[in-house]
């Protein structure tokens, strides 16, 4: 008989019929989120025979079963959350398999014996003022005013980011984010807010990898800035990037206990991001920590980003301005109806059905699979659960964007290089993830306003790039915009 030793360790999947399959076990989720709201589409889901071809029609329902009333989308939200924490499991190296809460319980006391904190600070004095690369140059005061002008007229991002970033630049006090502690779970990930939030003179706790090189690069990033970093390491002598860093899957409890410690009012950025399987088993983990964490200190601030390559619900405004588009796209009429007829259909449709209010935006990148959107919508999820419960939470929509992570899947580098033509922006990481820091600020500072429905919550000050206001259901014109891609390349 095996002796288990090739088994994953950690948080894991759980055995279904005698394998971890993540297939079964994200239908299996998906089926339990719906069911308090729409049984039949529960059903549905449960019945699905091709998960990995057919799950992007369950993951559209969980949005749509939710608009009629706030409570049932929370009550989705929840039912998602209670079905994927009742399956996962932790699992020691020694082959012992527990359910995931009972590896975190009692941890929140002082992890001095498994990790210790090491503080850095940095040589600069901190930026004073709100400032964004773009295109070659860095954007402050009016200018970069006139850029947000410009990406709205451009339907690129929605008027209330506008208004947001809008209130930061007013306000560059507020960039210290002081008396808080951001806790940036994935540290290294292009699209978080480390290297911004330093550069403004915040403290920032770095939750990565234990990985020299990683760390190596960090610190020294840190040293340019004018803020603080805390970070958890292994007692000794050694070099601090040789001893920095703790993994989330692996443990979890160590992590938990750790930030669980941290100084300062906190607030845990989501930042982390996985290929395939493992980027549900370490949002997961994020996810067990901040319950825990929150638990421990209730005010707790949350913050996520989530892709604009999901589904989502849109105000009435953005379908009215997706409409416009589609009538006024006079140098693609000639061949829109051949291409669709051609197609049977399925090349450049309309973004939504006119009128629609909300509209569903359906952006998913099929590519990108049931783990990705799975792992995304567990976000989701707990932003809504949390925000309902009373917490600070900044959820924002981040904007298409060259990481690399995107640009190693070949058919999408080439969708995103082609993506001007149908009018979608994708920004580079800097411009992102510092347009991104910036919401966060005035999330934590200032606020979002109050909205009645959790789709209006998430819809709030979104960059999704243009996707929302394009004409096309961006699936749609996504293979052309790779052959044009393709076609512009040297």
């Amino acid at each position: 008989m095996p002796d288990g030793s090739d088994q994953p360790t950690g948080v894991v999947f759980p055995e279904v019929d005698g394998r971890r399959s993540t297939s079964a076990t994200g239908q299996a989720v998906v089926a339990d989120a719906l069911r308090p709201v729409d049984p039949v589409g529960a059903a549905a889901a449960a019945r699905e025979t091709n998960w990995r071809s057919g799950y992007l029609t369950h993951f559209r329902r969980l949005v749509e079963a939710g608009l009629t009333r706030p409570e049932d989308a929370r009550a989705i939200a929840g039912g998602g959350l209670t079905a994927l924490h009742d399956r996962m499991r932790w699992r020691d190296p020694d082959g012992r398999e527990v359910h995931l809460s009972a590896a975190l319980g009692g941890v929140t006391g002082s992890p001095a014996d498994r990790l210790t904190t090491e503080a850095v600070g940095g040589d600069r004095e901190p930026d004073t003022a709100l400032t964004l690369p773009y295109r070659g140059r860095r954007l402050a005061g009016d200018d970069l005013r006139r850029q947000l002008d410009a990406w709205v007229a451009a339907g690129v991002v929605e008027p209330s980011l506008r208004d947001a970033v809008g209130a930061v630049i007013e306000n560059p006090r507020w960039l210290r984010l002081e008396g808080r502690t951001v806790v940036v779970l994935g540290a290294a990930a292009e699209m978080g807010p480390l290297r911004s939030l330093l550069r403004w003179g915040a403290t920032v706790a770095a939750v990565d990898l234990p990985r020299p090189d990683l760390w190596g690069r960090l610190l020294q990033d840190v040293r340019s800035t004018g803020g603080r970093v805390l970070v958890p390491a292994s007692p000794g002598t050694r070099p601090l990037a040789e001893r920095a860093g703790v993994d989330l899957v692996h443990d979890l409890p160590t992590a938990t206990a750790w930030v669980s410690g941290v100084e300062g009012q906190l607030v845990l950025g989501n930042y982390v991001y996985a290929d395939g399987a493992t980027n549900v088993r370490v949002s997961t983990a994020v996810d067990a920590l901040t319950e825990q964490v929150r638990l421990a200190r209730p005010d707790t601030a949350l913050s996520f980003l989530a892709t604009p390559t999901d589904v989502f619900a849109v105000p009435r405004q953005v379908v009215d301005a997706s409409t416009r588009a589609y009538a006024a796209r006079r140098t693609s009429k000639v061949l829109r109806g051949p291409l669709r007829t051609l197609s049977g259909g399925r090349l450049l449709r309309r973004n939504y059905v006119p009128g629609e209010d909300p509209g569903i935006n359906d952006s998913v990148v099929l590519q990108q699979g049931p783990n990705y959107l799975l792992a995304k919508r567990l976000q989701r999820w707990r932003a809504t659960t949390a925000r309902a419960s009373g917490a600070t939470v900044s959820f924002k929509i981040a904007p298409p964007t060259r990481t690399r992570s995107v640009l190693k899947n070949r058919a999408l580098a080439a969708a995103y290089a082609g993506a001007h033509r149908f009018g979608v922006e994708v920004f580079e990481p800097g411009t992102a993830n510092t347009l991104m820091a910036a919401l966060l600020v005035h999330d934590l500072v200032a606020g979002s306003p109050p909205q009645e429905h959790p789709w209006q919550d998430e819809a709030y000050a979104a960059a999704h790039g243009g996707l929302w206001r394009a004409a096309y259901d961006p699936r749609s014109a996504l293979g052309l915009a790779a052959l044009l891609g393709v076609a512009a390349r040297p």
